[in-house]
């Protein structure tokens, strides 16, 4: 039995994927890895039939042409085999002792015949010689349990859930229906987001799993490439806005509407602050446009970001921006 499928999407990742794989080798025959070459031009399709080739019932290579990282995300949900799916991007990799521990807590939840929707693990921010920030949930989420959102505390603003801290059971995640924007970066967000008021049971482990490395300049969180990418951000964070009324959960799940809610409020803050720092009368132009759609689509919700974090960054800039930069120092962002 495969316990996690792990899915790699692979875009020119020859310099980095080989030490993402490795990490998941850890997993031996209890994982699958699907590593999904996205129509590379450079080596990594070859690094990545000669892991299948080596390690046939573990690896398996996928080549597809390029259709951005939600597709490839998408394909690997379609091949996933195993119990539960992660996504780990290849300049990314997983602490090999948290991934025993996961699996080792994979199968003792299946034994009991007690498998959640979703489990939630720490992910670290690796920044090189600027150090690391470990986001962790033990002020927020039982541990060590199965729980409902009704023993969900709140979430801090710096621990809020990432595609890095999330493993879905592959059933379940595949009965949402969810399918991914292609050609379209920060679709992670809607892997995160979307599946939420479906999730009945969650289990939450405290062990630092993830290491998410930031510091590529080509990296699709560098505030300049996010910069370039703005539209694609207004997309992503439009998008969210009109899958669900977060309010419609409100009596049935009301910590799981206050989380919705949350979210939202804090792709508000970093698409405003955003197009705040670029300092042009077209972003400004766009700000404005972003918070009218939110009024015309969502009053209530507007209402409620513009008192809360996203509001305070429609402040004049000479407060927003200052505020900006201490929080990236502290909580390591970007």
């Amino acid at each position: 039995m495969k316990y996690i499928s792990f899915a790699v999407p692979c875009y020119n990742s020859e310099s980095y994927m080989e030490h993402c794989i490795e990490t998941l080798l850890v997993g031996k025959e209890d994982v699958e890895i699907l590593l999904i070459d996205d129509g590379s031009t450079d080596k990594t399709a070859m690094i990545a039939d000669r892991y299948a080739k080596k390690y046939p019932s573990i690896v398996k290579a996928i080549h597809k042409e390029n259709g951005g990282h939600g597709s490839g995300v998408n394909v690997g949900l379609q091949n996933a085999q195993g119990l539960y799916y992660k996504v780990v991007d290849s300049d990314d990799w997983v602490d090999e002792k948290a991934l025993k521990e996961v699996l080792k807590t994979i199968k003792k939840l299946e034994k009991e015949k007690k498998l959640v929707d979703m489990m939630i693990v720490n992910y670290v921010y690796e920044k090189g010689e600027e150090g690391c920030k470990r986001i962790s949930y033990q002020k927020t989420l039982p541990m060590n349990k199965v729980f409902t959102w009704d023993e969900v505390g709140k979430f801090k603003k710096d621990a809020y859930l990432l595609m890095h801290s999330v493993i879905y059971q592959t059933k379940f995640l595949k009965s949402t229906g969810l399918k991914l924007p292609e050609h379209t970066f920060y679709v992670d967000n809607i892997f995160v987001y979307f599946p939420l008021p479906k999730i009945k049971t969650m289990y939450y482990l405290d062990v630092d799993f993830y290491r998410y490395f930031i510091g590529r300049v080509d990296q699709s969180v560098n505030e300049s490439v996010m910069i370039k990418r703005i539209d694609q951000q207004l997309f992503v964070t439009k998008t969210m806005i009109d899958f669900f009324n977060p309010y419609d959960y409100w009596d049935s799940n009301k910590n799981c509407a206050k989380y919705l809610i949350h979210y939202i409020d804090i792709m508000m803050s970093v698409s405003t602050i955003l197009l705040q720092v670029s300092k042009t009368k077209e972003n400004d132009a766009k700000r404005k446009e972003l918070w009218e759609y939110l009024k015309s689509k969502n009053p209530k919700l507007y209402k409620t970001c513009k008192i809360s974090l996203s509001g305070l960054t429609t402040l004049p800039k000479w407060i927003s921006i200052p505020g900006y930069r201490i929080a990236q120092k502290i909580y390591k962002f970007n």
